[in-house]
């Protein structure tokens, strides 16, 4: 969300993990920046596809979600290996098949991610936010106030219009874009014809293509230069990286 306030937002995800790694240790996902062309479903080999995109429909229209890309089936199986719910695995893979698509250079991986919305926001989830069948999260998720007390002020941009807050910003959305930054990358990912940060096709879209604009993700110096980015903090990157090898290892 390519904010200044430090670990402004996912901060308890933060803690929670830097009980259990060494975080500034933490090497990017190895092999896992591209999205997967060999995924083993062991004993459910008949109720999982090899890959994400393996029975999707070439070139859907602009119209349809970027999670109807994605094979229902390997959806339900890489959910019951990582405990992260089907909804949000067929967002982050489907943005990441879209993105595939726009800039194949980028090489842009599902479990980045996955990695990323873990840290942000427990995949939509925190606060006691639920994400719904439509992928939008109920109740809206909002980061803490960013007025100068306990974090760096941020000015408002959108009158309130995003965050529910006229008199300043505050990030939004299971990938806690603030309302500046939304503006400039916000995606409509469901095809509904709005760009919406709590809807979590749409946030994963535009953080997929945030990320893509530092290049070729698949060199470990792009990518944590691009995890940077959306937060200014080396133990953050650090912590998206324990994250998304996590999810991706029990993804295998």
């Amino acid at each position: 969300m390519m904010r200044s306030v430090g670990a402004a937002v996912g901060a308890a995800v933060l803690i929670a993990l830097a009980a259990v790694a060494a975080l500034s240790a933490a090497p990017p996902p190895e092999g896992w920046s591209i999205a997967p062309t060999a995924f083993d479903p062991g004993s459910s080999a008949e109720a999982a596809p090899a890959d994400p995109a393996a029975n999707r429909e070439t070139g859907p229209p602009a119209s349809r979600s970027i999670a109807d890309r994605v094979d229902q089936r390997w959806a339900a199986e890489v959910s019951r290996r990582t405990g992260v719910a089907t909804r949000a695995i067929l967002a982050y893979s489907g943005a990441a098949i879209a993105i595939a698509s726009e800039q194949p250079g980028c090489r842009l991986g599902w479990s980045t991610l996955a990695g990323l919305a873990a840290v942000e926001s427990h995949h939509g989830t925190s606060g006691g936010s639920a994400v719904g069948p439509d992928g939008r999260v109920s109740p809206p998720i909002y980061g803490p106030d960013l007025d100068g007390t306990a974090y760096d002020a941020v000015a408002d941009t959108d009158g309130g219009v995003l965050d529910g807050d006229p008199s300043g910003d505050r990030a939004v959305g299971p990938f806690q874009f603030l309302p500046s930054t939304w503006r400039t990358w916000g995606a409509d990912g469901n095809g509904d014809g709005v760009a919406d940060p709590q809807q979590l096709d749409d946030a994963a879209l535009a953080a997929g293509r945030m990320l893509c604009s530092y290049g070729d993700l698949s060199r470990v110096g792009r990518w944590r230069a691009a995890i940077y980015g959306y937060n200014h903090v080396d133990s953050y990157v650090d912590a998206v990286a324990s994250a998304a090898n996590a999810i991706a290892a029990g993804a295998r």
